[in-house]
């Protein structure tokens, strides 16, 4: 007991003392991740409007892969990705494992399935009318694309938060294609599971603590979102 109340204290010191290397830390996943959910939201929340939009071959197909893609465990995400950047890898020559980059990668790729899926719904939900009425009143076709995603707003927010919410609190992949170098690649998930393996629990648990608070901002902002979205309804 006089252990844990010891632990507690201490981590509590380095999150409140400013402890350099422990917001490195946080700093460097909060930056992996935002980037990363910069580059797959555009892209993906698009994809997930033609896929609700339009009528197409393969449109099921693709629907279902993005479905089953979301229960592949990240460490085989990782995996894959090692392979691809390795330098036994076809992208081996860019020399990208064990960087910021590659973390970005992965994280884009994690990403993504849950942007398009959840986005897919969203976009379902719509009123088609929206579409219509602004291709009828002469907007162009980005206008009215943007035009029912504001109509759409709470649900596409929702997947961004749920994406953000997967990639930053993950750690096969990250550890797998990042190498958990200190001020460099190490993360949250990385470095706690390191001072935890060495038995230094004082950094993991602050770290814990941090990405506890994370993910309940997350969760009262999705929750807030969808109480919203459900009251312009």
């Amino acid at each position: 007991m006089d252990n844990l109340i010891h632990t507690a204290r201490d981590a509590l010191f380095l999150l409140f003392s400013g402890d350099a290397a422990l917001w490195t830390i946080v700093l460097t996943s909060l930056k992996i991740s935002l980037l990363a959910m910069f580059i797959a939201t555009p892209v993906a929340l698009l994809l997930a409007f033609v896929l609700a939009f339009n009528d197409f071959w393969g449109r099921r197909f693709i629907i279902s892969c993005f479905n089953i893609s979301l229960a592949i465990p990240t460490v085989v995400v990782g995996l894959l990705i090692y392979m691809l950047l390795s330098r036994q890898g076809p992208l081996g020559d860019f020399r990208l494992l064990f960087t910021q980059t590659a973390m970005v990668i992965a994280q884009v790729a994690l990403s993504f399935p849950v942007l398009v899926a959840m986005g897919h719904v969203a976009c379902q939900a719509a009123d088609r009318r929206a579409w219509e009425t602004a291709i009828t009143l002469g907007a162009s076709p980005w206008q009215a694309l943007f035009t029912v995603m504001y109509e759409i707003r709470f649900g596409l927010l929702a997947s961004v938060i749920a994406a953000f919410s997967r990639i930053i609190s993950e750690v096969g992949s990250a550890m797998m294609v990042g190498g958990n170098i200190l001020d460099y690649t190490r993360n949250i998930t990385t470095a706690i599971a390191l001072e935890t393996s060495k038995g230094m629990f004082a950094q993991g648990v602050a770290l814990g603590i941090v990405l506890l608070l994370i993910a309940l901002v997350l969760n009262g902002l999705l929750s807030l979102l969808q109480g919203q979205g459900q009251a312009a309804h």
